[in-house]
């Protein structure tokens, strides 16, 4: 998610491939290409071999101290483009990497790569970089350290293995009890990433740090899909993770695994009032917290007579939204999910869950599962739930 340069003459091979390069076909850029994916399948076999010596022959020693803690199912690169320079060229990759044993299927990642070539004509890669647009490795941030819980790894920069097995021991709780929760069909294990600083976890997520600032943590992933996708990855904030008091920081850690749990039941009919309202609701179970204790923003806004009249939606969840309205929206979907487990059960409550996430479509998602699953009316359920948020908070 960086290098030495090598000295570079053209000599007669490399004055070959630069006029065959620049001619109007493409036979050159084509021979290049090969070469360079074969430099690479070469680095991504040295990587997976463990073996140093043969990595660092491809190119950018220190590199390969950033990536050895990785535990790797594979690694493997696909050529795109390659583009001759003044020094070398440059080449367009598609990264794709399998955790071991917690990726069902590799993690795509777009990279550019500059490259070198010897005086004997052959290439070296002279930097390893996210594509334009793309966001961050981390491996890009610095060596990676690498720490195995009993469900759990834990990947950072800038923390010693000490460090890091603090998040493994909350990601450990978590994991089971998730499941208790939701139940076991799912990995049952998570992957956190814990970056050096809120600039660097902008830069996994490829957006501002400041959409981040005061967001403990996040899951990245598509929503819904086959089950067939890799394994979400937490990614924590560092500054805002570290001000919070145990309780809080388990009640993250477990509600990110749940998003990790429930993805491949979350789909693009799933609204956020639900998914995160479902993920506080596991997070909380357990810490005795009361709905005033939880909900401080929204007891605020009941107590000043503010009430909220409908269900947040989601755009009422948006990290670059008000602090308050951005924690009152969570506060209310927690609460949401509290009365149907309250009202209804447990039962009901993931039943719920899982039958809008059924739909392919937002439309008449949420009505039909309340019918079918509750029982109500999206009219009867909301006027339920001011009722049963003034009656908690007031």
């Amino acid at each position: 998610m960086a290098g030495r340069r090598r000295g570079w003459s053209i000599g007669a091979v490399g004055l070959a491939l630069l006029l065959s390069l620049a001619g109007c076909g493409g036979t050159g850029t084509d021979e290049a290409r090969t070469e360079v994916q074969h430099l690479l399948d070469r680095r991504s076999a040295a990587l997976l071999g463990h073996d140093g010596t043969a990595y660092d022959a491809t190119g950018v020693p220190s590199e390969y101290t950033r990536l050895r803690a990785l535990p790797l199912a594979s690694w493997s690169y696909k050529v795109t483009a390659v583009r001759r320079t003044s020094s070398g060229a440059t080449a367009d990759a598609d990264l794709n990497y399998r955790v071991a044993g917690y990726d069902k299927a590799p993690v795509d990642a777009r990279r550019t790569l500059t490259l070198g070539r010897t005086a004997d004509g052959k290439w070296y890669v002279t930097s390893d970089s996210p594509a334009k647009g793309a966001g961050q490795q981390l491996w890009d941030q610095g060596p990676v350290t690498a720490v195995r819980g009993a469900h759990s790894l834990v990947l950072g920069t800038g923390l010693t293995a000490t460090g890091l097995s603090g998040y493994a021991a909350l990601a450990d709780r978590a994991v089971p009890a998730v499941s208790r929760a939701w139940g076991t069909g799912w990995s049952r294990h998570v992957v956190v990433l814990v970056p050096r600083s809120l600039k660097d976890m902008g830069g996994l997520l490829g957006s501002p740090a400041a959409n981040y600032r005061g967001i403990a943590a996040v899951t990245t992933g598509e929503a819904g899909g086959s089950g067939r996708a890799p394994a979400d990855r937490v990614v924590v904030n560092p500054e805002a993770y570290a001000v919070l008091g145990d309780v809080g920081k388990q009640v993250v850690l477990t509600h990110e695994t749940t998003h990790v749990a429930t993805r491949a039941q979350t789909t693009a009919a799933t609204p956020l009032w639900l998914s995160e309202g479902y993920a506080d609701w596991i997070g909380y179970l357990g810490t005795g917290r009361t709905p005033t204790e939880a909900a401080p923003e929204l007891t605020r806004a009941v107590r000043d007579g503010h009430a909220p009249t409908e269900l947040p939606s989601d755009n009422d969840f948006g990290f670059t939204s008000d602090p308050a309205e951005l924690a009152q929206a969570y506060e209310g979907g927690w609460l949401a999910c509290r009365m149907i487990a309250a009202h209804w059960g447990t039962a009901r409550l993931g039943a719920f869950y899982r039958a809008v996430g059924a739909h392919e479509r937002r439309a008449g998602a949420v009505e039909d599962a309340l019918k079918n699953v509750l029982g109500t009316t999206p009219e009867a359920f909301t006027e339920r739930w001011r009722e049963y948020v003034r009656s908690q908070l007031a």
